[in-house]
């Protein structure tokens, strides 16, 4: 008896292909609503859902899985302060709690205009900079109080 893997699997694999065929394009779509919308709305995920004949649960739950996406709104300027070892010993906390002071935020939240997400990070990689943050993709590194004072300037433009 020669069987091969497409006997065996049979109708059972066409489904399963077709499926998987459907979550692949799960990722690309999140990554499409959430340049869309600077997250993941709950309406999209449901309409995705439908679109595709994918559980709701498992749509979230994909989504869930990596951290790049998220469900609340995001702020237009995302700013990312290091706490790795450099940074926290040349003062990081001291930049992330000016930030924090000044816009009446914690680290993880959004300001109430949308305006500006605040999060921490283990290590951007510049340790000769420190204390070093990011404002979307630029870098500002060696802040001191004064420089501090035009990223939180530059934040509110």
């Amino acid at each position: 008896m020669n069987l091969n893997a497409d006997d065996i699997i049979g109708h059972v694999g066409e489904v399963l292909a077709e499926n998987q065929k459907k979550r692949g394009i799960l990722i690309h779509a999140f990554q499409k609503i959430q340049e869309e919308f600077n997250y993941l709305p709950q309406e999209a995920l449901l309409t995705l859902s439908k679109k595709l004949n994918i559980p709701l649960s498992d749509v979230y739950s994909t989504a869930t899985f990596y951290k790049q996406f998220y469900f609340t709104q995001r702020g237009k300027k995302i700013v990312r302060v290091c706490t790795g070892t450099a940074c926290h010993v040349r003062g990081a906390s001291k930049v992330l709690n000016k930030i924090k002071d000044e816009f009446n935020i914690e680290e993880g939240e959004t300001t109430s205009d949308l305006a500006m997400t605040l999060e921490t990070v283990g290590c951007i990689g510049c340790c000769g900079l420190a204390p070093v943050a990011t404002i979307n993709e630029n870098i500002v590194g060696e802040i001191d109080m004064k420089k501090i004072e035009g990223i939180i300037e530059e934040i509110k433009k």
